[in-house]
């Protein structure tokens, strides 16, 4: 398509939508009915299979960009029809994306598809503990103090470590990542790359210190509420509430009348992708956030952990 002379001599170029033509494989109808609101989607094959599960605050742009998208070829050429699920906005839809690609194990997202195992780096309030790695199976990271970081290997967790001592000049031996030998000197001093606290030329209290400063942006907030919380969102008039405890998405309340409330599982712990997706908004006071009417939760005792 050429661009045109209007007939008050604008020059206006052609929109790329002019010229879009649906796939005839995938269903118009299933096309046609996505509304350009938050909320997740999902691609389906003949089967009803997942193949890929997106979120968006237009749905209706968002799947669109994606029949553009040559490098989806594949996904697309095996999609018959998308459905959808609206969000009162784009919290829920991050919140729910990642739930139902847990759930679904869509062949296509391969980021979120599988639940790890995460391991962090603990550092004990004291000035001779060392850094160690503490599992996710053996610690509730949402209620566990001065834990830093969050890594899908072991190796990672070094690796991190390893950084942070050498960019700040810390001991190896005193952060635990070579053996210490009661006064004699890293390898790291005997290069000039560690002030000495493993010979007492740098108070161990100072080391501590430097050390706990240097991991603190990596710290992970304890969560902040003695149970759980509603963090409200609105569009058009309706309104949702999703239910976090402890880091964990247990579901989301419409509020119309017989809305069903939300089943507290038998088991929760701490969920990474909630996590990240939540803790800055939270911490910068950017959610609604609202204690839980006594309704909206079922399925277990007061009280009960």
């Amino acid at each position: 398509m050429q661009s045109r002379i209007t007939s008050v001599g604008l020059l206006v170029k052609p929109d790329p939508a002019d010229r879009f033509t649906y796939p005839d494989h995938i269903d118009r109808g299933s096309l046609d009915a996505l509304p350009p609101k938050p909320g997740i989607y999902i691609f389906r094959d003949e089967q009803e299979r997942p193949l890929y599960i997106g979120k968006s605050v237009n749905i209706r742009a968002r799947v669109l960009s994606h029949l553009r998208t040559p490098e989806e070829a594949r996904m697309l050429q095996a999609s018959r029809h998308v459905e959808f699920r609206r969000t009162a906005g784009e919290i829920g839809a991050l919140l729910l994306e990642s739930r139902l690609i847990k759930e679904m194990q869509p062949l296509h997202n391969k980021k979120l598809r599988r639940t790890r195992e995460m391991c962090t780096l603990r550092l004990a309030p004291d000035v001779n503990a060392m850094p160690e790695i503490v599992y996710a199976r053996d610690h509730d990271f949402a209620v566990t103090a001065d834990l830093y970081g969050l890594f899908a290997t072991r190796k990672a967790a070094l690796e991190r470590l390893r950084m942070i001592v050498e960019s700040e000049r810390l001991c190896p031996a005193m952060c635990g990542l070579e053996s210490a030998v009661r006064g004699r000197a890293c390898f790291a001093r005997q290069i000039a790359r560690c002030l000495g606290a493993c010979i007492g030329e740098e108070p161990i209290e100072d080391h501590y210190l430097r050390l706990r400063a240097a991991l603190e942006e990596m710290r992970i907030v304890v969560w902040p509420y003695a149970g759980p919380m509603g963090i409200v969102e609105e569009c058009d008039g309706w309104r949702q509430t999703h239910v976090i405890d402890r880091w964990f998405y247990l579901g989301s309340v419409d509020h119309v009348k017989g809305a069903a409330p939300v089943r507290q599982p038998a088991r929760r712990t701490f969920d990474v992708d909630t996590y990240k997706i939540l803790v800055r908004p939270m911490m910068r006071g950017e959610l609604h956030i609202e204690p839980l009417e006594p309704a909206t939760l079922r399925g277990r005792k007061p009280g009960r952990a």
